[in-house]
C-alpha cells in the first residue's frame, strides 16, 4: 500500500469528460463550472508574476489572517506561518503551495513536508465542489504540520503579507480560481505576485494536456503545436503558458509548466469521471462513454512535481528588473498508456464485484477530444520522471479510499 493511500491529495485540475455522464443536465452544469474556473487560470498565474515586481513597499502583516473557518490573531498566525514554512535543514526549500487543500496540492504538500522542506499552504476553500472534502484534507495537512492560510489568491494584500513574512525559494502553483468579471475589470491584481521580491522564487505551475486540443499526432509531445484548442478550458491553459513565456522573457522569472494527463487517485473530486463511474456502478446507473485517456496515478504526478521543483533554477530578476536569461520549461506528466472508457469500467467492475450497465455513445461536440497520449521522454530525461502505477493497481487504491471515506462520512452525518 502506498504511503499516500490514506492521506489526501489534486489534477491538477482535471476536466471531466462530458461524454462519460449519464445525466446530461448535471454534466452541463459541471462543465460550465469548470470552464469558468479554467478561464481564470491565466489570472491565477498572473497574480504570482506581477506581485514580485510591484515597486510599492511591502506592508507588515495585518492584524489578522484568515485561517480555516475562523480568524487567527496575528501573533498566533505569524508563528504558525513561520513554523510551517521552516525547512528541517538549512539546505531545505521553502515552498508556497497554492491550492494546498486540493487533490494534487495536498499530496504535493505532504510529500514536500515529509522530506524536510518548509511548506506553507494557501487555499480559499471555495464551493466549486463540496468543501467538506477540502476540510478533511486540511486536517491531514495540519497533522503533518502544514499550515494552510485560508485566503483568495486574488488578494494582493494577503500575498504581499505572506511574501513579507517568508522568503520563499519556490512557488508550487496548483490553484485555479473563478472570477471572470473581476479579472476583466482588474487584470493587474492577478499579475502582482512573485515579481516584487528582491529574491524571486522559482515557480512550478499546473498546466494541462488539454492544450494539445485537436492535435492528431501521436504521441503528444511538448514540441507539438498547441494553437488549436478544442475548448475554452484548453484555450485558457494555453494562455497561461504564453503569459509565463512573457514574464520569463521580461522579468527573468524561472518558470516550469507541467501538463498533467488525467490525474486520478484517492481524495480526488467526485465530479471526476473515475469517481462518478464508481458511484454510478454501485448505484446501478448506466455508464456512457466513448473516449480514451492517459490516466496517471497521483503518486506518479507528485514525483514529477518534486522533480520539477528540484531541477528548477533560480530566477534572475530582482525588484522588477531582469538580470539575465531565466529558465523556462514545459513537461508532459502522463502514464503514456491511454485506456478507453470501456476498459476503465471493466476494471472497476472487477474491483467492485458489480456488473455495470454500459452504453456507448458518440463523442459529443462539447470540446472533448477522442484520446490523449503523453510522450514523457523529456520529463524522464530532465526530471527523472518514471510512472510506476498501472491503472488496475491505482484504481484498487482509489476504490479502497472511496469506500472508507464515504462510509465514515455517512456515519458522521447520521
Amino acid at each position: 500500500m502506498s504511503h499516500l493511500d490514506n492521506i489526501p491529495s489534486t489534477p491538477g485540475k482535471y476536466k471531466p469528460d462530458k461524454a462519460f455522464r449519464f445525466n446530461s443536465s448535471a454534466a452541463s452544469s459541471s462543465l460550465s463550472k469548470l470552464t469558468l474556473y479554467s478561464t481564470l487560470f491565466l489570472s491565477v498565474l498572473l497574480i504570482f508574476l506581477l506581485l514580485l515586481y510591484s515597486p510599492s513597499s511591502k506592508p507588515s502583516l495585518r492584524r489578522h489572517l484568515s485561517t480555516g473557518s475562523h480568524r487567527t490573531p496575528l501573533s498566533l498566525s505569524h508563528k504558525l506561518i513561520r513554523k510551517s514554512a521552516r525547512p528541517r535543514s538549512t539546505t531545505g526549500n521553502t515552498v508556497l503551495v497554492t491550492g494546498a487543500a486540493g487533490f494534487v496540492g495536498t499530496h504535493v504538500s505532504l510529500a514536500l513536508k515529509r522530506r524536510g522542506d518548509g511548506v506553507l499552504g494557501l487555499d480559499n476553500f471555495n464551493h466549486y465542489y463540496d468543501p467538506t472534502l477540502k476540510r478533511a484534507r486540511q486536517k491531514i495537512l495540519e497533522k503533518a504540520w502544514v499550515f494552510v492560510v485560508e485566503g483568495d489568491i486574488n488578494d494582493k494584500g494577503l500575498l504581499e503579507q505572506l511574501f513579507d513574512a517568508v522568503l520563499f525559494t519556490h512557488v508550487m502553483h496548483l490553484a485555479a480560481q473563478a472570477g471572470v468579471r473581476y479579472a476583466m475589470q482588474n487584470p493587474g491584481s492577478y499579475v502582482h505576485m512573485s515579481k516584487s521580491a528582491n529574491l524571486q522564487p522559482a515557480i512550478i505551475w499546473a498546466s494541462s494536456s488539454s492544450v494539445y486540443g485537436l492535435n492528431s499526432k501521436v504521441l503528444f509531445s511538448e514540441k507539438d503545436r498547441t494553437d488549436q484548442p478544442a475548448s475554452l478550458y484548453a484555450a485558457t491553459k494555453k494562455a497561461g503558458e504564453e503569459i509565463a513565456h512573457t514574464y520569463n522573457h521580461i522579468y527573468g522569472l524561472s518558470l516550469t509548466g507541467l501538463r498533467f494527463f488525467t490525474v486520478y487517485g484517492p481524495w480526488g473530486r467526485l465530479d471526476m469521471a473515475y469517481l462518478f463511474f464508481t458511484k454510478d456502478i454501485m448505484k446501478g446507473k448506466t455508464i456512457t462513454g466513448s473516449v480514451a485517456r492517459d490516466f496517471t496515478y497521483i503518486d506518479d504526478i507528485v514525483k514529477g512535481c518534486l522533480g520539477a521543483l528540484d531541477t528548477a533554477k533560480k530566477s534572475t530578476g530582482s525588484g522588477g528588473k531582469k538580470r539575465g536569461p531565466a529558465q523556462l520549461r514545459i513537461f508532459n506528466l502522463g502514464n503514456t498508456s491511454p485506456v478507453p472508457v470501456s476498459t476503465l469500467v471493466s476494471i472497476l467492475e472487477k474491483i467492485l464485484k458489480v456488473k455495470a450497465k454500459k452504453k456507448v455513445v458518440p463523442l459529443p461536440r462539447n470540446g472533448d477530444v477522442e484520446f490523449t497520449h503523453a510522450n514523457i521522454t523529456l520529463a524522464m530525461m530532465e526530471l527523472g520522471y518514471k510512472p510506476a502505477t498501472d491503472l488496475e493497481a491505482g484504481l484498487k487504491k482509489l476504490v479502497r479510499w472511496y469506500l472508507s471515506f464515504y462510509s465514515r462520512s455517512k456515519k458522521k452525518s447520521s
